[in-house]
């Protein structure tokens, strides 16, 4: 079966920055931002996106290019014989479908309360039947399904039409508009009564608020920020190098796409922080700045009910685009493992993920009485917590040393693909750092999100999870333990 293409490099930038811009971007960049100073931390992030952000969405590229296929069958095409790195596919199967087990309902979300807003549901509202609404959802398992199956068939539905005429068409559609209503909230903002406050706690680092929040804390806050932004680790970047020629070096790609994800992270920003300082709200106010703070300063704003609607199709966009991204994925799995057609795929792929998103929408309700990691805890908890602080970090430590391992793909073979057409190139003198540095830093990143979830418990407990992390970094070693570099199975 030919692989397909991409219909345009303005495609392919498009539909994996769609990939990379999801809820992370504009849900939880500017909340980060709120908490930990502003624009001091915005340089580290910066900073730190340069570091470690761009060198591993390159590495996925390059694994996805250099096969065609997608993670369910790359790894078997470039390693070396007898060896085990094809192990790591299991690692982009499941993190896929789970990211998929929760990010449809909360796409779902983003779509009720587009309606919501545009309908009127919010003018006039106090602030507590703003909060008791945002609880009423969750509390009422029908409702919820039917905006997660709406989210999963939407999604589904694009796909079925392939990737020129399904996936580029709308994620360019979708991309545009996402742009230009950010742009129009983004205006409104700049000019509300009061918001120069909130400009310029964004936009002039505070170094007194580093040191008050804790140096070390807006550190890791940057750190991690900027490797969870593009959604590295699970393959669900590499699909669309798998789809890309070789016209255009990687590096080139994965900065524009990088740049553009940074680019609405910003504006993001710019759309939400002003607001907040405009009516004397707390913009580090954590994941519910979305659907109860940010209502609230809609129903008080003139024209709220518009630019509500907006705010909520912009987000509504954001989490499509990642949702159609991954569903693809999911879809491309059993084309490349089982050879199957893609209407049949499609179909396969629906049904299990409609399947597999109830247990999260019953978490909050009819399943609350589960609490997987302790009292208060969700099964999205659960799912996040495998896929955030688990999947992504170990996948992407697996991509960092199969391409630079000599037991792996090899630094020359990752370079020579990397660095195929025209554009920037990739540095050959980073491979000490691209071996070890970042290695070191990803193992940290995973690390440290442990200690952090499971520190004010006992300290038994704690031990126990952090062996648990450990046991799970040991499934990367062994997957790179054998192989010889100059023995491979074939290219494509």
């Amino acid at each position: 079966m030919e692989r397909e293409k991409f219909g345009s490099r303005l495609g392919f930038i498009l539909v994996s920055a769609g990939c990379a811009i999801g809820l992370g971007n504009v849900w939880k960049f500017p909340y980060m931002c709120g908490e930990y100073g502003g624009a001091a931390f915005i340089l580290i992030y910066l900073v730190f996106l340069v570091m470690l952000g761009i060198p591993v969405l390159v590495c996925e590229f390059a694994v996805g290019r250099g096969s065609r296929r997608s993670v369910a069958a790359g790894f078997e095409v470039l390693e070396p014989k007898k060896s085990h790195w094809h192990w790591l596919k299991a690692i982009g199967i499941v993190g896929c479908y789970m990211l998929m087990m929760f990010y449809t309902m909360v796409g779902g979300w983003m779509l009720f309360y587009c309606v919501r807003s545009i309908r009127g549901d919010f003018a006039g509202a106090g602030t507590e039947q703003v909060a008791n609404a945002f609880n009423e959802m969750l509390l009422n398992p029908s409702l919820m399904i039917f905006w997660t199956l709406l989210v999963c068939i939407i999604g589904f539905a694009v796909c079925l039409y392939g990737l020129k005429n399904g996936i580029e068409r709308v994620s360019k559609g979708m991309m545009s508009a996402l742009l230009m209503i950010m742009l129009v909230l983004a205006a409104h903002s700049f000019f509300m009564d009061g918001a120069e406050e909130g400009i310029r706690f964004y936009l002039i680092p505070d170094f007194k608020k580093m040191v008050e929040n804790g140096i070390g804390n807006v550190v890791f806050g940057a750190l991690s920020q900027s490797f969870f932004t593009l959604s590295i680790g699970i393959g669900a970047m590499l699909i669309f190098g798998s789809y890309l020629n070789k016209d255009r070096s990687l590096t080139g790609e994965a900065v524009s796409i990088t740049v553009l994800d940074t680019f609405v992270a910003l504006m993001a920003g710019f759309i939400i922080i002003p607001a907040c300082f405009s009516f004397g709200i707390e913009p580090g106010a954590g994941p519910s700045l979305v659907f109860i703070t940010l209502p609230n300063i809609f129903a008080q704003m003139a024209g709220g009910r518009i630019w509500s609607g907006l705010f909520f199709l912009f987000l509504s966009f954001a989490a499509l685009s990642t949702i159609i991204a991954v569903f693809e994925n999911l879809i491309s799995f059993n084309m490349d493992l089982f050879n199957w057609p893609r209407k049949k795929s499609v179909l396969v792929s629906g049904v299990l993920v409609c399947l597999l998103s109830m247990p999260c929408v019953l978490g909050f309700n009819l399943l609350s009485g589960i609490q997987p990691l302790g009292a208060g805890t969700t099964i999205m908890d659960l799912e996040d917590f495998i896929v955030s602080n688990n999947l992504l970090p170990l996948g992407s430590l697996g991509y960092v040393l199969f391409c630079t391992s000599r037991n792996g793909w090899g630094w020359d073979a990752f370079l020579k693909e990397v660095n195929a057409g025209e554009g920037m190139s990739f540095p050959k003198g980073l491979r000490w750092y691209m071996s070890y540095c970042v290695p070191a830093i990803i193992i940290f990143i995973y690390l440290k999100g442990y200690y952090d979830m499971f520190r004010n418990g006992s300290t038994a407990r704690l031990a126990g999870w952090m062996a648990v992390a450990l046991l799970l970094l040991g499934f990367i070693v062994i997957c790179a333990r054998k192989g010889k570099h100059a023995d491979y199975r074939g290219n494509v």
